[in-house]
């Protein structure tokens, strides 16, 4: 038979010997409290001096960056961008030449009249936006000159958040590779530079290259799934329009 607590019964006091329970536990846990907060408090005294010494290194090492940023690495940048107006304005010249590339080229290269080339900008500023430029640019001018080694020595230091400059740094690599007949080398590069960014100027040039290294060393596999890439996803490319050739000569390779 069930059985219901009755309206109106009162609730049940705390005996004395729970009231002595609860304030002896209360009086523990601010004993504890006390005790923790005075070994902190000792802890603290007694490495009281460390801890300064290392609140102030922390703030030398913060006023230090601070320093360096104002006052020497954000000047070097604006000086480093200076110097490279001058062999910037060469290398442009060299491009659109219709002879004396090569001269041009050096003097983009080498600097003349105390006015630096690519090469000292490189070294003078490396760490500097201008100086990682400049071995872009260094990279493309000996490549131009046919010094593929120290094409492929400069353009290997360039590093770049632009994906498409990326893919042509790349790209070029490849080419410097593929002219000292390193065609294994050749193909790896080009690979990358087809993954770096995917853009319809860039990347089928590098599918239609990578290709015809890999049908050169008897890749033909690969080779056919370059040109069948290039037919699929950049018809509208120049390369496309006779791809079906490449296509073909990949075929009948195997």
């Amino acid at each position: 038979m069930a059985t219901y607590k009755k309206k109106g019964q009162k609730k049940v006091k705390n005996t004395p010997i729970e009231k002595a329970e609860d304030q002896s536990t209360t009086a523990e846990v601010f004993n504890t409290l006390d005790e923790t907060a005075s070994k902190s408090e000792e802890w603290i005294e007694k490495n009281q001096k460390p801890l300064f010494y290392g609140l102030v290194v922390i703030a030398l090492v913060i006023m230090g960056y601070l320093t360096y940023n104002n006052y020497v690495a954000a000047p070097k940048e604006r000086e480093a961008a200076n110097e490279l107006a001058f062999p910037k304005e060469n290398f442009d010249k060299a491009i659109n030449a219709s002879s004396e590339a090569d001269s041009i080229f050096s003097l983009s290269l080498e600097g003349t009249n105390g006015k630096y080339g690519f090469v000292d900008i490189a070294n003078k500023y490396a760490g500097t936006n201008a100086g990682n430029l400049a071995n872009y640019y260094a990279g493309i001018a000996y490549l131009k000159q046919n010094d593929y080694k120290n094409a492929i020595a400069y353009l290997e230091k360039f590093n770049s958040e632009d994906a498409l400059l990326k893919a042509i740094s790349l790209g070029a690599i490849g080419d410097a590779f593929a002219d000292l007949d390193q065609d294994e080398d050749a193909l790896d590069y080009y690979e990358k530079a087809v993954n770096a960014n995917t853009n319809i100027a860039t990347t089928p040039l590098y599918l239609f290259k990578a290709g015809n290294i890999a049908l050169r060393i008897g890749q033909t596999d690969k080779a056919l799934a370059f040109f069948i890439k290039i037919k699929n996803e950049f018809s509208a490319s120049d390369l496309a329009k006779d791809i079906e050739l490449s296509i073909n000569k990949a075929k009948y390779s195997k």
